[in-house]
């Protein structure tokens, strides 16, 4: 629609008659036609949309992602769940994030938020490799009693 609006420009027509064409705003027109003639085709672009700066600043991401990396290789039997960081981000740095943000800060960090299956913290590794070596069909609580 701005190449369509700049093109009609230079047919002659006016900006406001190049806005009541297009079901536009005179201003947006104002803009593509200033913008062309400014910076060229590269001025109908789309441009970076800034949004909000963080409150958080990179050195605390990256403290944030330290933690979050070191307390999942340190729980055992537990998980890291979005509420903890959501503390962990108000006790430590004062700031105070919705849940749903906190997610997409780990995203932005390059976490991808996948559970695993929990253990429990008392789990005896030699009992699970005990029990992969029984044969298949030992089980005394599996058998089966003919009917008669």
């Amino acid at each position: 629609m701005r190449l369509l609006a700049v093109s009609l420009f230079y047919e002659g027509n006016s900006r406001t008659d190049i806005a009541k064409r297009l079901n536009t705003a005179r201003s947006s027109v104002n803009k593509w036609v200033s913008s062309y003639l400014e910076y060229g085709l590269d001025g109908l672009d789309n441009k970076p949309i800034q949004g909000r700066p963080s409150r958080l600043q990179q050195r605390q991401l990256e403290q944030l992602s330290e933690f979050i990396k070191r307390t999942n290789t340190e729980l055992r039997g537990g998980r890291l769940t979005g509420e903890d960081i959501v503390h962990y981000i108000h006790t430590e740095f004062g700031v105070h994030y919705h849940l749903n943000h906190v997610y997409k800060i780990l995203k932005q960090l390059g976490f991808s938020w996948i559970t695993s299956r929990s253990k429990h913290p008392k789990q005896s590794l030699q009992s699970q490799e005990a029990f992969k070596k029984l044969p298949a069909g030992n089980d005394p609580s599996h058998t089966r009693t003919p009917s008669s």
